[in-house]
């Protein structure tokens, strides 16, 4: 991992990448990238106190997100439902977020443990959310970039949803995904 490869939302990237200091195996300190990315949005003209990290923990045991917890950061984000619960049984004090596409089969184990869910995209899926956990936090998940390969809602359908999951659950907004690639500021605005 560079320096430069942190998201390209936040600055711009350095022309020389400079690695990271690695930690033990040949892995990034959770400390130093946080340092390089709290770097890299007040690069970007943002107070880094003002902004929410969401680590992710997605491939990453149990010991990582302990170290991200000591690093700082209390809210992690992991994609998969099924790789969530063990994690929070063993960091029990984090602030856990399903940051991934959420099946309806699954809404049983992720609802009422998660403090919020990401990825709502869909008025079906909101329904047994609420059957489950009614107080339940969700952001509708807007498929901006409209990539094929991402979840989420059209943008022109984003409000309608709102409207109707907003009865249901406790919104909190939206989440939406740059393009992997080019530049995202051409998606946002």
């Amino acid at each position: 991992m560079y320096e430069g490869d942190a998201p390209s939302a936040l600055a711009p990237a350095h022309p020389r990448r400079r690695p990271l200091r690695r930690h033990r195996r040949d892995q990034v300190s959770v400390a130093e990238n946080l340092k390089a990315v709290r770097e890299r949005i007040a690069g970007a003209g943002r107070n880094p106190d003002e902004i929410t990290i969401v680590a992710v923990t997605k491939g990453f045991g149990a010991d990582r997100c302990r170290e991200a917890m000591e690093a700082g950061l209390t809210i992690l984000g992991e994609n998969r439902v099924q790789e969530a619960i063990p994690k929070m049984e063993v960091v029990p004090n984090a602030t856990w977020h399903l940051i991934g596409h959420l099946q309806t089969n699954k809404v049983r184990q992720a609802a009422g443990r998660f403090e919020l869910i990401h990825s709502v995209d869909s008025l079906r899926l909101a329904e047994h959310i609420a059957r489950v956990e009614p107080r339940q936090q969700v952001l509708i998940e807007v498929n901006a970039a409209r990539e094929p390969q991402k979840s989420g809602v059209a943008p022109e359908d984003a409000i309608e949803l709102a409207r109707s999951v907003a009865g249901l659950l406790h919104l909190r907004g939206l989440m939406a995904m740059g393009p992997a690639h080019g530049d995202p500021s051409e998606t946002f605005t």
